[in-house]
């Protein structure tokens, strides 16, 4: 008699820190209370979101237990499209939206946000997908790219270097980019270089020094 499938809908952990690598033999359905703790703490948050299976195609582009998330703040904001990633970078992305985002763009524009738009999660890729370069953080589920904001008032926030007379465009675009670095451990966008001109880069890479690479 078949074994029956583990039921991802009901679901409500994540595995051992990214750090940790899955192995094909590891019992990945296994969740630790801290996992656990996690979704909770996502659904009090407001994330949107929904299990996916497994994903492991090697030691270096895995993500134990992938969420998909498609909205924040209870379904108000959108999340287009859905992304594949793990847990902590997506409490993350909740805590600055609704920590400095939702409220950077009120002051600015006297309205909140509508949809964020991304250039996706989990990718099984190197950094800035040049050969021999270290695997992303993307291949673990453990970046996002945003490329651009909608504000319920309708105006769209390009991420990219603002005109010269785009002062609130760029007021915001600023703030946003600097705050971020109080939720993630890696912050790039415009003007670093050519392939982040038009995107912000959040991860949670882990480095020795815990240093923050915002730039």
């Amino acid at each position: 008699m078949p074994r029956s499938q583990p039921q991802y809908s009901g679901d409500y952990g994540f595995s051992a820190p990214i750090g940790n690598p899955v192995t094909a033999a590891e019992n990945i359905y296994t969740m630790s209370n801290a996992a656990t703790a996690c979704r909770t703490r996502l659904k009090r948050l407001g994330v949107v979101f929904k299990e996916k299976p497994p994903i492991y195609r090697s030691s270096s582009c895995q993500i134990a237990n992938p969420i998909e998330v498609s909205g924040f703040n209870s379904g108000s904001i959108a999340f287009k499209p859905a992304a594949t990633l793990n847990c902590q970078v997506t409490e993350a992305l909740a805590r600055w939206i609704k920590g400095d985002l939702q409220p950077a763009a009120r002051l600015r524009y006297l309205s909140g946000v509508n949809t964020i738009y991304n250039a996706g999660g989990y990718s099984c890729r190197t950094m800035n997908h040049r050969r021999g370069a270290k695997m992303s953080e993307h291949s673990r589920g453990n970046a996002i790219d945003v490329t651009k904001i909608v504000l319920n008032n309708g105006k769209n926030i390009m991420v990219r270097k603002p005109g010269f007379f785009a002062f609130r465009e760029k007021g915001l675009l600023n703030t946003v980019r600097s705050d971020a670095c109080s939720y993630f451990t890696t912050v790039l966008g415009p003007g670093y270089n050519p392939e982040h001109a038009d995107h912000f880069h959040f991860d949670l890479m882990q480095r020795r020094s815990g240093y923050r690479a915002c730039k």
